[in-house]
């Protein structure tokens, strides 16, 4: 593979990710504790050709901590298996991304209606009558 294609958005070259291994935890026993099998891939968007100034600030304004300091880092340790691991990471990068550069629908301001203004005022008397019981009676 050379690379990450982001359908729609943009092409990652595989000069631009930078991948590290290490030993994974759980079943498998001493294969497990020996085999680095474990990905994290890291990607410093900031600095990345691939992407255009506004496709940066989008994913620096939604990314949120997934984003944090210009680079983005996917983990994978779901199979026992480096090179499967690989393949999800590449996967879930390609994800993230296209979901954070996918326009967000505007929301249409709307009024509610009649009923559930009445609805809603009828259940507010109602708890308010209940709270009233609740009280110390007055004697």
């Amino acid at each position: 593979m050379n690379g990450i294609d982001v359908p729609g958005h943009c092409r990652i070259p595989e000069s631009e990710l930078e991948w590290e291994f290490t030993t994974s935890g759980g079943p498998g026993g001493q294969h497990a504790n020996r085999s680095e099998t474990r990905v994290t891939l890291r990607w410093d968007y900031e600095h990345s050709p691939s992407l255009s100034l506004s496709q940066k600030t989008v994913l620096r304004r939604m990314g949120g901590s997934r984003t944090a300091g210009g680079v983005i880092t996917i983990t994978s340790d779901r199979t026992r298996s480096q090179s499967r691991n690989r393949h999800d990471a590449r996967e879930r990068l390609a994800e993230l991304i296209a979901d954070l550069l996918r326009p967000k629908k505007k929301r249409r301001a709307t009024k509610p209606t009649t009923a559930s203004r009445r609805r809603r005022l009828h259940e507010k008397r109602r708890r308010g009558e209940t709270k009233q019981l609740r009280k110390r009676p007055d004697y």
